[in-house]
């Protein structure tokens, strides 16, 4: 029996974020998943990471560089993840040495490899946890969002996050479907960033890009088919001088068709492979969304509109993955949606 103490924790590493809920405590840490490194004589240096490293996205001197060690929901700088992982971890054991006996639970996208499973173990395990199980993100997803996982009954997830949109059938505490497509809000952001520059000659951030999906975005055009106007500043690609020009929320709907329509092609797959009495139970259930993609506004109605089933945004998208996890750590019933690596 895997048993938790009061510093344990779970994690979920995501490619946008990092949330680390401690047991006993609840959610203590949600920062971005971003590392800046100095570089000088000898190995680099950790100079900032989460809100800190955020800031200096883009604005970095020459000998600073800001890295995002997770892409796709995956470890793809292992030793930078290793330095984020440490750091957050002794952040919410409010600074204690780490070491003794911390286990931790780990957020893993349902579709990741055993390559990469291992990867975000070994991160976990060389920043100091002394044991590591990983949870698969439509589970924890469902369980933060309080749907009958353990129960003779089918239940659909959708959690969008930063770099994958994952897709979970859950009954009886497991995953009768899932599927990962690595789409999200990085993809939608990226999204807007290609269309300012090819439309409008302007070249943007992605602190920029993601500041106006949040703002204004929206997962389709509005009735009127203009919307709100909202002032986009960068840098013109032709003259190469600052700039500043307005766009529409029907242009940002255009430019964020191709990603959302990525997932609602994921959804209606899901859809078409899950068993005729778990679709029955989905019927009556509807879908659930979480995660921080699942906030772009009308995206629900949309997903609605193609399946024709009831969607429904959870409470609180953002932590649901974090949260469920968690309750894996305070509710020994969960404990059975648990894996090694």
């Amino acid at each position: 029996m895997f048993n938790f103490g009061s510093r344990d924790l779970a994690i979920d590493l995501g490619t946008a974020n990092t949330v680390v809920y401690l047991k006993d405590r609840g959610i203590v840490i949600e920062e971005p998943s971003v590392v800046a490194l100095e570089y000088g004589n000898g190995p680099a240096k950790v100079r900032a990471v989460g809100a800190d490293a955020k800031l200096m996205l883009g604005k970095t001197p020459a000998n600073v560089k800001t890295i995002r060690p997770l892409r796709a929901g995956v470890i793809a700088d292992l030793e930078v993840a290793e330095q984020m992982i440490k750091h957050f971890m002794g952040k919410a054991t409010g600074g204690r040495r780490i070491g003794g006996r911390m286990k931790v639970v780990l957020c893993v996208p349902s579709g990741s490899t055993s390559v990469e499973r291992r990867a975000i173990r070994d991160a976990a395990t060389n920043a100091g946890a002394s044991e590591v199980r990983l949870i698969e993100e439509p589970m924890a997803a469902a369980i933060g969002a309080g749907l009958p996982v353990i129960d003779p009954v089918g239940s659909m997830v959708i959690d969008i996050g930063g770099g994958t949109t994952e897709v979970g059938v859950i009954s009886l505490q497991g995953l009768a479907y899932s599927r990962s497509v690595r789409v999200g809000g990085d993809k939608m952001d990226e999204a807007i960033m290609s269309y300012i520059r090819r439309a409008h000659n302007l070249q943007i951030g992605e602190a920029t890009a993601e500041r106006v999906k949040k703002a204004f975005g929206l997962a389709r055009p509005p009735v009127d088919g203009k919307g709100a106007t909202i002032a986009v500043k960068g840098r013109d690609v032709e003259r190469g001088v600052p700039r500043e020009l307005s766009i529409t929320q029907a242009e940002l709907a255009n430019a964020v068709a191709e990603p959302v329509g990525q997932i609602v092609h994921s959804v209606r797959e899901a859809l078409e492979h899950i068993q005729p009495e778990i679709a029955a139970d989905i019927i009556d259930e509807g879908i659930t969304m979480t995660g921080g993609g699942s906030l772009l506004a009308g995206l629900d109605a949309v997903i609605a509109d193609e399946t024709g089933l009831p969607v429904r945004v959870a409470g609180d998208a953002l932590h649901c993955v974090a949260l469920g996890a968690g309750r894996t750590l305070e509710e020994g019933v969960y404990r059975g949606a648990l894996q090694t690596a």
